[in-house]
């Protein structure tokens, strides 16, 4: 599609997707915990977050549209916001659906359900970009896979519970208190959707569509990573819940040992597309070279995002979710008002550094309160800890520099790789009895 309509593109849909945090509000992850409190009760939460969930679908379509209106972007982006917001409207459904079969641990569900989307938005995708490429076409291949999963849970909800579970509730008591439950989690989603996306706008705005396209490229092989820390995590956080006000040597050990596993993650990530950045960022086609520098300065973003996983989890099975949503809040303004200053100046970098300080900030704010919840945990021991792994991580990027231009990028990755493996084992950063503790974690 080339960096201008792929900007188009991009800024479309994250304007959509920041309004999503508007349809669900926090609903969910409330409806998830207390099905798994209740399940005799599951039926009545559903119906209750469904005739909740319809008029803030209602608001998020209309600000999301509105939003594009109001900025004054052209009539083509004003269009794909309203097809986008149609996306909208299917992704906050089968979330609330998924996440009723969630709190009675039908997770296959969810699991089968958002691979059969997946596959579907990326096959429709794929005949778009080969036999008729269009921007209407794409978010229409979105769409697809969004209503296909609404269908899939929707059918497989009605298997587990019933069918009486899509028919909306309307108790005017019952939204009041449901909403006063999620209000922390809504907050929470809407600093992360804005400090997420806020930098697209942004640059629309200062710039063009065209440089939103070549910050896209940079932006998704970046944030693609996420999904490793959200898997670990979710296997360590009831670990650290069952321990908060119990066990504190054994909770001070799970929450070192999860920074562990996070640093060690995100280095050889962060490093190896720091070297492989000019090449990788072609893959998207002609017109992207100028991403590769974006790619090289933003990727570092991620070990502040990996290393607070944790200390969120922390936080939050420690009830301090309030104290998190309030440096995620901070995170949030620091951000807009970076991006404000930094990109006229500096342009689409000015985006990324935006994102690493934010980040950092968020990271360090969140390590301060940890030793409140967790009082055996020492910063100069977790430094320590985590020093040898960023050596090891530099000799695999100095060895993949020196080595790319001899055997090119692709075969360098597995050299990489093998070369921070053995790097760990040579700094003692990784025992046999680590390799078969992550075995088990990656199992869960």
């Amino acid at each position: 599609m080339g960096p201008d309509q792929t900007g188009t593109y991009f800024l479309a849909t994250s304007i959509a997707v920041i309004y999503t945090v508007i349809a669900d509000f926090g609903i969910t992850p409330v409806v998830i915990r207390e099905i798994a409190k209740n399940p005799e009760q599951a039926v009545t939460h559903v119906r209750t977050a469904i005739g909740t969930k319809i008029p803030l679908m209602v608001l998020a379509v209309i600000g999301a549209i509105s939003t594009g209106v109001a900025l004054g972007y052209d009539p083509l982006i004003v269009q794909l916001i309203i097809i986008a917001s149609i996306v909208l409207i299917l992704d906050s459904t089968h979330l609330l659906f998924y996440g009723a079969l969630r709190g009675v641990q039908k997770l296959q569900y969810e699991a089968i359900g958002i691979f059969i989307g997946q596959i579907t938005t990326v096959s429709l995708g794929a005949l778009v970009l080969w036999l008729n490429p269009s921007l209407h076409l794409l978010i229409l291949a979105l769409l697809a896979g969004s209503l296909v999963g609404v269908i899939f849970s929707a059918t497989k909800m009605v298997k587990v519970l019933s069918a009486t579970a899509l028919r909306p509730r309307f108790s005017k008591k019952a939204t009041k208190m449901l909403l006063k439950i999620a209000l922390p989690f809504a907050l929470a989603a809407i600093f992360v959707k804005i400090y997420s996306y806020v930098d697209s706008i942004f640059i629309s705005k200062f710039f063009d569509t065209t440089a939103v396209g070549i910050y896209a490229i940079a932006y998704k092989f970046t944030y693609a990573f996420q999904f490793l820390p959200l898997a670990f995590i979710a296997a360590l956080y009831p670990g650290l819940s069952s321990l908060v006000g119990k066990d504190e040597r054994a909770l001070n050990k799970m929450f070192n040992k999860a920074m562990w596993y996070m640093m060690i993650l995100a280095i050889p990530i962060t490093l190896g597309i720091w070297v492989v950045a000019p090449e990788l960022v072609l893959l998207a086609g002609d017109g992207y070279a100028d991403s590769a520098i974006v790619l090289q300065l933003l990727v570092f973003v991620l070990i502040p995002i990996f290393l607070d996983f944790p200390i969120g989890s922390l936080l939050n099975a420690a009830n301090r979710q309030v104290t998190k949503t309030t440096i995620m809040g901070f995170a949030m303004v620091v951000n807009v008002i970076l991006n404000a200053a930094l990109i006229p100046k500096i342009g689409v970098l000015g985006a990324a550094y935006a994102a690493i300080i934010s980040f950092t900030g968020m990271f360090l704010a969140g390590l301060y309160f940890v030793n409140q919840v967790n009082h055996l945990f020492k910063i100069r021991n977790l430094i320590r800890q985590l020093i040898p792994i960023a050596i090891a991580g530099v000799f695999m990027a100095l060895v993949a520099t020196y080595l790319k231009p001899i055997i090119g990028w692709i075969p360098v990755i597995p050299v990489a790789a093998l070369v921070y493996v053995v790097f760990l084992f040579i700094l003692k950063v990784v025992t046999k009895e680590d390799v078969l503790a992550a075995k088990r974690l990656i199992s869960r």
